[in-house]
C-alpha cells in the first residue's frame, strides 16, 4: 500500500482536529489583526497628530483604491493565479473618463463607459488565461504594459481636470459629524458581496478547490476555467471603479495615475495571509493588512519619514510575513513523526 506524500499545501484531517476557537484565534489572519491594533495604538500614542479625526479621514481616502481592488485580487490569488494589470486598468479607466468628459460627454455616461472598459480588459485577461492557456503572470505583465500604453496614448502628457464639482465633492465627502468618508459605503457593499461569494457559496468553495488542486477540482465538477474567467472580469470592473474614484478623489485624469498600485495590492493580499501558491486565504486578513500598511505609511509620513524609507519598511514587512509563513509550515511538518500516518492506518486496519 502506498500513501500520498505530505506537503505544506495538503490539508488533512489533522488540520481540523483542533477546537474551532483555536482555529480562529491561532491563525495568521488573527495575528495580522492583532499587529494592526498594536501598530495603531503605538502610532496614536507616539506620533503627533495621528490620533486626529482628519488623519483617519485621509487614511481611508488614500487606501480606498487598494481596499477595493484587494477584494477580487484575493479571490484570484486563492486560485493560484495573479493579476498584475489592475493598476494600469485604474489608469486606463481614469483616462477614458477624462477624455469623454473633456469631449462633452456627461460624467455619468463617461463613468459607465469606463466600467465597460474594465469588463473588456478583465475578459481579455481571462480569455488569454483560461481559453488560450497562458500563465496569468505572463499575461498580466503584458496587459499591464498594454493598458498603461493605451492610457498614455489617449491622453499623452496632459491632464483633464474639468470634472463636475458635485462628483468630486462626493468622492471626498464625509458623513455629517463624523470623520468617515462616503467611499466606505460602496466598499462595504462590495465587501459583503465578496465575503459571501468566497466564504458562503459553492462558487467560493470551488475557488479554494482550484487553488489546492486544479485537476482535483475539475474532476469534482468545479468549472475551473469559467470560475477563473469570472474572477478576472470582476478584477477588471472593480479596478475600473477604483479608477473613477481615483480620478474624482484627485480631480485629475492622467495616463500615469495609480502607477505601481498593483504592487501595493499584491503586497497587502500576501501579507493578509493569502498563499502565493493558492488554496489559502481569507478576506478579513487582507483588509487588516491593507489598513496595517496604510497606518504604517500615514504614521511614518507624520513622523517626517521619506517615502523611500516607507517603501523599505513595507517591503521588509512583506518579506518577513512570507518567510514566517514558510517557517511555520516547516515547523508543523517537522512536528509530524515520520511514518506516523502510516502506522496509525496500519493499527486501525
Amino acid at each position: 500500500m502506498t500513501t500520498a506524500p505530505v506537503t505544506s499545501s495538503n490539508r488533512v484531517a489533522r488540520d481540523f482536529d483542533r477546537p474551532l476557537w483555536k482555529r480562529l484565534v491561532l491563525s495568521r489572519e488573527t495575528a495580522i489583526i492583532a499587529l494592526l491594533v498594536v501598530v495603531a495604538l503605538v502610532a496614536a500614542l507616539t506620533v503627533r497628530g495621528f490620533a486626529q479625526p482628519i488623519t483617519f479621514t485621509y487614511l481611508i481616502l488614500d487606501v480606498a483604491p487598494i481596499l477595493l481592488i484587494a477584494l477580487p485580487m484575493t479571490l484570484i490569488m486563492v486560485t493560484g493565479e495573479i493579476d498584475l494589470s489592475v493598476g494600469s486598468m485604474v489608469g486606463l479607466s481614469s483616462v477614458v473618463t477624462g477624455v469623454l468628459v473633456q469631449s462633452g460627454t456627461p460624467f455619468e455616461l463617461a463613468a459607465l463607459v469606463a466600467l465597460v472598459v474594465g469588463v473588456i480588459g478583465g475578459a481579455f485577461n481571462g480569455f488569454l488565461v483560461t481559453v488560450v492557456g497562458l500563465p496569468s503572470l505572463a499575461v498580466t505583465i503584458g496587459t499591464l504594459a498594454l493598458f498603461r500604453g493605451l492610457a498614455v496614448g489617449l491622453l499623452g502628457t496632459t491632464a483633464v481636470t474639468s470634472f463636475p464639482e458635485t462628483w468630486t465633492d462626493l468622492a471626498k465627502a464625509k458623513f455629517a459629524g463624523t470623520p468617515i468618508p462616503a467611499i466606505i459605503v460602496p466598499f462595504l457593499v462590495l465587501l459583503v458581496v465578496f465575503v459571501v461569494l468566497l466564504h458562503f457559496t459553492p462558487f467560493g468553495r470551488g475557488i479554494y478547490a482550484i487553488g489546492l488542486s486544479k485537476e482535483a477540482a475539475h474532476f469534482s465538477g468545479v468549472p475551473v476555467e469559467r470560475t477563473k474567467f469570472v474572477l478576472f472580469v470582476l478584477a477588471g470592473v472593480v479596478s475600473a471603479f477604483a479608477g473613477i474614484y481615483y480620478t474624482l478623489r484627485f480631480g485629475s485624469a492622467r495616463g500615469d495615475n495609480a502607477t505601481g498600485l498593483e504592487l501595493q495590492v499584491i503586497a497587502a493580499v500576501v501579507l493578509g495571509g493569502v498563499s502565493v501558491f493558492g488554496g489559502r486565504g481569507k478576506i478579513h486578513g487582507v483588509i487588516a493588512a491593507v489598513l496595517l500598511i496604510g497606518i504604517l505609511a500615514s504614521a511614518l509620513r507624520l513622523a517626517n519619514v521619506t517615502s523611500d524609507v516607507i517603501n523599505i519598511i513595507t517591503g521588509a514587512l512583506l518579506v518577513v510575513s512570507v518567510v514566517a509563513a514558510s517557517f511555520l509550515a516547516w515547523v508543523q511538518k517537522a512536528r509530524r513523526k515520520p511514518g506516523g500516518r502510516v502506522r496509525a492506518a496500519a493499527s486501525t486496519a
